[in-house]
């Protein structure tokens, strides 16, 4: 299946992570859960490259909501390219989606998720205004 992402999306980042054989479940393919922390794995190294990992003393991004949609099954052995997008900045949040493929298929889409995402204040637990960079980046400012 192919899939196109739609206009409003800002492409920010790719990375290739390998499946590994703990991955599969016990039907073949790798599990649904697994799908989760590819999506997780290519967020954080996202924020990190941009010098704002979470940190629980000050702001950070928190994930307040997760989808995935699986168009075909992953199997190991092979390598997942994740490509990661950004859209819809608000005072305090955005919406990252990211596509899932094969490097050995390339231009398939197996799995496409994404995730709203709020800056908070950790030590208030309380959303704050997303800070100016990460907004100009989101708006492809």
């Amino acid at each position: 299946m192919r899939f196109e992402i739609p206009d409003d999306k800002l492409f920010t980042h790719e990375l290739v992570l390998p499946i590994r054989w703990g991955d599969m479940d016990a039907m073949g393919h790798v599990n649904n859960t697994v799908y989760f922390r590819y999506l997780e794995i290519v967020r954080i190294d996202w924020f990190e490259r941009l010098g704002c990992a979470p940190d629980p003393r000050g702001t950070g991004p928190v994930i307040v909501n997760a989808f995935c949609n699986f168009y075909r099954q992953l199997e190991f052995p092979g390598d997942v390219v994740a490509r990661h997008y950004v859209c819809n900045p608000g005072r305090s949040s955005f919406d990252t989606y990211i596509t899932l493929g094969r490097t050995d298929d390339a231009g398939v889409v197996y799995a496409a998720g994404g995730a709203k995402t709020v800056w908070v204040d950790f030590p208030a637990q309380k959303s704050v205004p997303l800070p100016e960079a990460i907004r100009a980046l989101v708006a492809g400012d």
